[in-house]
């Protein structure tokens, strides 16, 4: 997060407060909005404490964690005693946020005080928010306010979309005033004894739209924090940390943890409630299938549960027609779930979006890997329909038939890139021109060799389908061929990030070869070349692996992709190295990515900077980077399975 403002997550729901606990609803100079916000929505865009009409600063600010604490005292000189000293405490549950305010005078004498929270609630969807230069029309969108006896409740209402957001408190509000901009003002007037206390709990439960689930608002931030932490402790619990290397065990129990947090209600195919890793907080927390996916893969030996909530849940949305806005097509897993008004009214194209041309192969990828790893074989039984519909949209809609390889075209209503690089022009020659045309991505290639392996094998075994599995064996085999042929570079020893429209070599040197170890479709002779090429300083940062390697026109240190460093990106490029026998070369790769995590909280961040570690000794954040993301939270584990406690 940029701007000083501090996360609190827990499921679909998160906060971001400033220093002091406060939400202004200013939309500073960074990337990220302060607010609560659930479903894609902003329930609380204001949320400011004052004391006799001051807002007061922070003696202890805000520090990361699941709960947001801070003490706060009147401003001042050096030569004014506070008057009084007010601990403030908040953390999230599930569609609330909950606050306690405990404010303690620190005069000898009887005082008299003065504490409001002026609150608001805009509604605002997410895509409203982002720096994107983009305006949404809402006719007929109507705002309300209603007081209560201990609160007050803002309304919006759009045509049939409908949201809410109750806040109340405990003692009631002495009043709720109006401020004459739309937000309400809750004032107590409180008689403190000589160095007395007084304390108020404050409540806030956000309803959005088509949210009928009977929840209620947790007691008190305490409370929410005991439930969080016992959540965490089910997540870490039985996982066997290496006892030889504790910074990857703090990485690992750090990911565990945040994994827990990240958790989003889903459905399956029958209509069964599942949870579900979100991608990433602030502007990700929702379904999106590649990351979901990645993540589930990293976890799989460790908490194989999420693989088998994964799983039915992208079952649950993959297409069944062609749709143009959505880039669906039957058997295509989705990219993207969303549940805000601007999704909801198709303004924009994300309820369902299908832009991704890897979600698909690596949903088969995992259903092989969570087969063979628990031998639970129930799930392949039931997602069978659904796994040979994914088939059929490689082999047919996706490219592999017609084109040899899996395609992609720019969606001009959604995404321009749709493999795991989807900022616009990330997909480059090392000049950094842009290929035109449809474009095959190297990355997406291995996803698809391992999908067809995979359920080549599930299909054999499990399925008791012999033709299907020889049919799929022949067809990963065939790729396997024309990719060696097709996207090597023999001047560089290396392959190409992709192919454009017409066949020719999109030639950037790029960390998505590391992607093609994981997923085995290099030779052995190749693959070594790749591993150890990954390995050179132009690409290894000492961190980990740059998505571009430098030196190239299009590198830049700062840029989403093309330069920077991604940890689930070198988690996959580790467990490829080992799979090749780089068992060195894989421990390097680990031990940059633990190195980066224990200079910052033992918590990997979504992206890193791709400045060298020789020229700077602490990893350099990446300026809008998700502080919380469920594949970067999943990288220790996947480091954990590739090169163990060395």
């Amino acid at each position: 997060m940029t701007d000083r403002h501090h996360l609190l997550v827990h499921g679909g729901t998160f906060a971001a407060v400033g220093d002091g606990g406060d939400i202004s609803g200013v939309r500073g100079g960074g990337s990220s909005p302060d607010g609560l916000f659930v479903r894609d929505a902003r329930h609380l865009s204001r949320w400011q404490l004052t004391v006799d009409g001051a807002v007061p600063e922070a003696l202890s600010p805000v520090a990361d964690g699941d709960t947001a604490r801070c003490v706060l005292v009147p401003r001042g000189g050096r030569q004014d005693t506070p008057a009084y000293t007010l601990f403030r405490e908040q953390a999230v549950g599930d569609g609330s946020f909950v606050e306690s305010l405990r404010i303690t005078s620190n005069r000898p004498v009887s005082t008299t005080v003065r504490l409001a929270i002026t609150a608001d609630a805009d509604f605002t969807d997410q895509f409203e928010l982002r720096s994107d230069y983009r305006t949404y029309p809402k006719t007929g969108a109507t705002r309300s306010r209603e007081v209560l006896d201990d609160g007050v409740e803002f309304g919006y209402q759009r045509r049939e979309w409908r949201s809410r957001t109750t806040v109340t408190a405990d003692p009631a509000p002495d009043g709720v005033e109006e401020t004459g901009t739309g937000a309400r003002r809750l004032v107590w007037t409180l008689d403190l004894e000589p160095h007395g206390t007084a304390e108020l709990t404050l409540r806030v439960m956000a309803r959005p739209h088509g949210d009928t689930r009977a929840l209620r608002v947790p007691s008190s931030p305490a409370a929410l924090n005991r439930q969080h932490l016992a959540m965490e402790g089910e997540f870490v619990e039985g996982v066997a940390f290496p006892t030889g290397w504790p910074e990857l065990a703090a990485a690992c129990a750090r990911g565990l943890a945040d994994l827990a947090s990240l958790q989003v209600p889903a459905t399956g195919p029958d209509g069964e409630e599942l949870r579900v890793p979100a991608a990433g907080a602030p502007w990700f927390l929702t379904l999106l299938g590649r990351d979901a996916l990645l993540t589930s893969l990293f976890a799989l030996p460790y908490r194989p549960q999420l693989a088998a909530a994964t799983l039915p849940a992208l079952a649950a949305t993959q297409a069944t027609e062609t749709g143009a806005a959505s880039v669906a097509q039957p058997g295509k897993i989705v990219h993207e779930v969303r549940h805000g008004e601007l999704a909801h009214f198709e303004q924009v194209p994300y309820g369902r979006y299908y832009g991704s041309v890897d979600a698909t192969p690596l949903f088969l990828v995992l259903l092989g890997a969570y087969v063979e790893h628990t031998a639970d074989l129930s799930l392949a039984r039931r997602l069978e329909p659904h796994a040979r519909a994914a088939i059929g949209w490689m082999l047919d809609h996706g490219g592999l038939t017609s084109r040899g390889y899996l395609v992609y075209r720019a969606d001009q209503g959604g995404l321009a890139n749709q493999n795991w690089k989807d900022s616009p022009g990330s997909i480059c020659g090392a000049d950094g021109t842009r290929p035109s045309g449809p474009v095959m991505a190297a990355g997406a290639q291995g996803y698809a060799y391992d999908a067809l392996r995979r359920t080549a094998w599930v299909s054999r075994t499990v399925w008791e389908d012999e033709t299907y599995a020889a049919l799929l064996e022949q067809a990963a085999a065939d790729l396997r061929d024309r990719f060696q042929r097709d996207f090597w570079m023999p001047d560089r020893s290396f392959p190409a990030l992709a192919l454009d429209g017409e066949g020719r070599q999109v030639d950037a040197l790029a960390s998505d070869a590391g992607h093609l170890l994981w997923s085995g479709l290099l030779d052995k002779e190749y693959g070594e070349l790749v591993g150890r090429r990954l390995l050179e300083p132009d690409f290894f940062s000492g961190w980990g692996v740059r998505t571009l390697a430098a030196g190239q026109a299009a590198y830049h240190p700062l840029s989403y992709h093309r330069g920077s460093v991604w940890p689930h990106d070198n988690a996959l490029i580790t467990l490829g190295l080992a799979r090749y026998g780089l068992h060195d070369e894989a421990r390097s790769v680990a031990h940059g990515l633990v190195d980066a995590a224990t200079a910052t909280g033992h918590r990997l961040p979504e992206v890193l900077a791709g400045y060298g570690r020789e020229s700077h000794g602490e990893p350099v954040p990446y300026p809008h980077a998700c502080v919380r993301e469920s594949r970067s939270a999943a990288a220790p584990l996947a480091l954990l399975t590739a090169v163990g406690g060395a």
